[in-house]
């Protein structure tokens, strides 16, 4: 079969669809729940809703359902993201705990590989701050929780 005749693949199916979806959302909020760098971005009382709305934008993004669009218009990330201080130390944090969530999902390597590209990207886009070699502790945080994204 040829390339142009090959059917697309969808990768949420391919990925294990919603319950792989739930695990690595869930996992990586957990470690997002202890890293001295994310936490205080995240308020308590919107862990939940936060982790609804990530698990619906990666289902989306990757061909599950549209419902992310449906509840809360186009995505918008780096516009919902410009709020808040995100530099290289938040960028690093960021990845340390998706990755984490991600290395021992039930999923093929391929699969997982091409998540962790998306990922990067991603989480490159995000950043705001201009690039240093210093540290951005103290840096002011806001809430990436409440309702933002």
């Amino acid at each position: 079969m040829s390339e142009e005749n090959a059917p697309e693949i969808n990768y949420y199916e391919a990925m294990g669809g919603e319950p792989v979806f739930n695990e690595l959302v869930h996992r990586f909020y957990l470690n997002v729940s202890s890293n001295p760098v994310l936490k205080p971005m995240y308020p308590e009382k919107d862990m939940e809703g936060a982790e609804k709305r990530l698990r619906l934008f990666l289902m989306q993004y990757w061909g599950g359902p549209d419902t992310y669009s449906k509840e809360r218009g186009h995505p918008r990330l780096r516009m919902r993201h410009m709020g808040f201080y995100i530099g290289k130390v938040e960028f690093d944090a960021w990845l340390q705990c998706m990755h984490a969530a991600l290395i021992d999902l039930d999923m093929g390597e391929e699969l997982k590989e091409k998540m962790w590209e998306y990922f990067q990207y991603a989480a490159y886009t995000m950043i705001n701050q201009p690039q240093t070699l210093q540290s951005n502790e103290g840096a002011p945080h806001g809430n990436l929780a409440e309702g933002q994204l």
